[in-house]
Formats: C-alpha cells, structure tokens, sequence
C-alpha cells in the first residue's frame, strides 16, 4: 500500500467511506458528484442526450501506439476504427499524486470515472479518501443497465474506477465485494477470479504458485462467485457458457488473473484471451441494450499497456489490434442504434513507444545491454507496414508509464465537445453530461 493510502486509513478514511462524508462539492447518496474538480468541461457542445454510452479505454495507449496499430494493420493510407470516429482530441494525464509525477490507471480511470484528479492507486475516492460518484452510478440513476468488460481482472484499476470505492487499488477482493453488492453492473466481463474465491478453493482455471507472479485463489471475504449468484448473477467461466446465457445479470471470469500472459518476447508471452474482448462486448451490447432506458459500459483493452511493460512490441500491436476490431464492433452497434457516444481514448502511455525505421546501426535491441528493470529491450522488429514492402521497428525509453498525453475519438451525442485539448477529467464531465445526469 503506498505511504499516503496508508496515512488515509490511519485518519479514518475508511469511516469517511462508510459514512458517506465528504469535504467538499455537492453531495448525493454520500458521494462526491466531481463538480469541485472539473475545469472547461462546459464548454461549447451540443446538449443533446445520449440514450447509451460506450466508454472504450486503451489501457496505456499513446498516439504512437495508435499509429503503429494503423501501419502493421491497414496501412499508411488505411484507416483505423478508432480513427475513423468523426472527432478527435487529446487528453493530458497528470493526476494529483503528491509522490509522482506520472499517473498510473488507478488516478487515470478515476478522472474518467468521477471527474476528480486523485493520487495513484486511488479508486474513486479523491485525494482526502473521500468516495466520489462515478459514470457507473450516474448511469443508474438515470435507470440505464451499466456494464464493465475487460482484459483485465475485472477488479483491476479501470474496471474498479466505475464500479468501487478503496483507498488502494491493491484491495481487489474488497472491490469484488463493491461490485456485487454495491454499484451491482449488470454485465461484468473479464478475468481475475483468484480475488473471488478463498484460498484452497481453485474455481474454474486451476492456482499455479509455480507462476512467476503466483496465481492463487486469495479472496478474505469467503466465496465471492456464490455471493454473485445468489444475489441474481449468472456466472459463466467459458465462450461457451457467455454465448449460451440468456441471463440479464452475468458475471463471466475467464482467467486468475489477465486474460494473457504478459512477458517479453520469447519468455512465456501470450496474448489469447479465453473469450476474446470483441466477443465479450458483443454479449455485453446484446445483454445491455434491452433495457429501453439505455445504458454506460465501460470496456478495457489491458494487453497493450501490459505488453508495453515488457516491451514486447509484436503482442502490444496484437492487443491494439483486438482494440481495434472491438471498436469496430461498438462503431457499428451506434450506427445501428442512434443516440449511441462512442469515445475511444488512453489513459496514459507505456513504454515510451517510438516508431522507427528499421537501421542496421541503431540499438542492438540487446535485453543484456541495459538494466532488465529499466527496459526489457531496446528495440523491436522489424514489422511491415500493411500493403507495401516497408517495414518499421519500435523502440522503447522505459518499461514503464511515461506522461503524454493521449489521444481521444469519439462520434454520438456531445461528441464534438471532446475534440480539443483538455483534462481528463472533462471525459466525465461530457459523458455525464450526454446521459443527462448533471445534478
């Protein structure tokens, strides 16, 4: 736990939860509504009402990112689905930590969420540990079914943000408890069911403590899945299981942990989610777009953040690439169904991402040249750009997050209100906004 979560607790956060305090801002069933925090986010715009939201977040996508998933898949004259939403801007991701210069998904996705810059770690709660409403719970009390679909654990950092309220983005098995008996989606999609089941007890996808990061059942709070169940969850554990349900309340855990085995190339690496993002979001839709009311889903590729973090190249444009097909699946659900804002943007940028062209005297790209706990390599490729004998490597500066901004697209209701420069807090702002639900 980082030293001023800890601080947080030793002040009585966790009562201020409990009891619903806050410090400041408009308050609504104990939360914090984000007003305080947000700046420039009513600016211009159209006022029309989204009748459904879809948020999709590309975990540590950059503009680099986004531009190398263009070039290995359709070219330099090919366009993207995420490219192909009608407006564009950009979104800067600095949060409030006081220890860190650069955000991690935790502050990020709860500037998405709630509208409130927090410390890294922080899950919806701002920088006095105070719980602060999310898109999710807007969502539903506007009567809109809410969803969350990841590639992640479905208690991760993103996910979380819309759905929990903790100090520490660590308390994973709490954030399951929120999710099942507090913020309730009504579809929760993705893997990491160690955090709901107690040591001992396997579930669907057997422990491996042999794992170099020990994947083991580790839930404090008993049987997490039989909770879901008997509070009205259909759980499934397949593609088979999330095809054949009919269920108006599933949650689907497909892995212990991601959906994918982050690693640097030729050391474990695997990017093949048990059911692929693009299939979970299709059930996602099909589930959610019965309510007449409409609905919010969040959806979360992890792969390219994580894969970023070991500068493996090749499975970061792969995870970009099953982004990319997931936008076009959402893209075309909107066309079919107006009044539908689609928003494709990152939360921040992994690895320090550079396309290069390929040069016998750049950097070796040999792991053994630098600190493994600086960079797992320098350089990697080469890989063709789509349709043409060209070809392009990708260099790395860090294995870890760096403080870019982020490119955001986005088409539906209010979409042109995010087609500037702004902070990532003013996503909230505008998407809360197209749902109606500003109080």
């Amino acid at each position: 736990m980082r030293t001023h979560a800890r601080r947080w607790m030793a002040t009585g956060g966790a009562a201020a939860i409990a009891a619903g305090l806050t410090t400041g801002g408009l308050v609504t069933s104990g939360l914090t509504t984000g007003d305080q925090d947000v700046t420039g986010g009513d600016r211009g715009g159209s006022s029309r009402t989204a009748k459904n939201v879809v948020l999709i977040v590309g975990d540590g996508l950059s503009i680099a990112a986004r531009e190398a998933i263009r070039l290995s898949t359709v070219g330099k004259d090919g366009e993207t689905a995420m490219d192909s939403l009608r407006y564009a801007g950009w979104t800067h991701t600095d949060s409030l930590d006081p220890e860190e210069a650069v955000t991690d998904s935790a502050a990020a996705a709860t500037a998405f969420a709630t509208g409130v810059r927090s410390y890294n770690g922080a899950v919806s709660v701002d920088v006095d540990g105070n719980p602060v409403r999310t898109l999710l719970e807007h969502a539903k009390s506007l009567r809109k079914s809410t969803g969350v679909v990841t590639t992640a654990q479905v208690t991760d950092a993103t996910p979380a943000a819309f759905g929990a309220h903790v100090p520490d983005r660590g308390d994973q098995t709490e954030i399951a408890g929120q999710l099942i008996e507090e913020s309730r989606p009504d579809v929760i999609l993705g893997g990491g069911e160690d955090w709901w089941y107690p040591a001992g007890d396997e579930g669907a996808y057997p422990d491996d403590p042999a794992d170099p990061r020990p994947e083991v059942s580790r839930s404090d709070q008993g049987n997490l899945v039989e909770r879901a169940q008997a509070s009205g969850y259909a759980y499934v554990t397949t593609a088979d299981e999330l095809a054949a349900t009919r269920a108006p309340r599933i949650l689907g855990l497909f892995a212990n942990e991601e959906m994918f085995e982050q690693a640097p190339e030729g050391q474990g690496d695997e990017y093949a989610p048990v059911v692929p993002l693009v299939d979970m979001t299709r059930k996602a839709l099909d589930v959610l777009s019965r309510d007449r009311q409409g609905f919010f889903l969040m959806v979360e590729e992890e792969g390219v953040d994580e894969m970023s973090h070991a500068n493996n190249a090749a499975l970061t444009l792969e995870a970009g690439q099953a982004l990319d097909d997931t936008v076009a699946v959402v893209h075309a659900f909107a066309k079919r169904h107006p009044g539908t804002l689609v928003v494709v943007v990152g939360d921040h940028e992994t690895g320090g991402l550079a396309i290069e062209n390929v040069d016998a005297d750049d950097e070796s790209g040999d792991p053994a040249s630098t600190s493994p706990e600086v960079l797992q390599s320098l350089e990697d490729g080469p890989f063709p750009v789509a349709g043409t004998d060209l070809q392009f490597t990708i260099d790395w500066t860090t294995s870890g997050h760096t403080g870019g901004a982020t490119p955001l697209t986005a088409e539906g209701p209010s979409a042109e209100r995010l087609a500037r420069s702004q902070p990532n807090t003013d996503v909230f702002v505008v998407l809360r906004d197209a749902m109606g639900g500003r109080r």
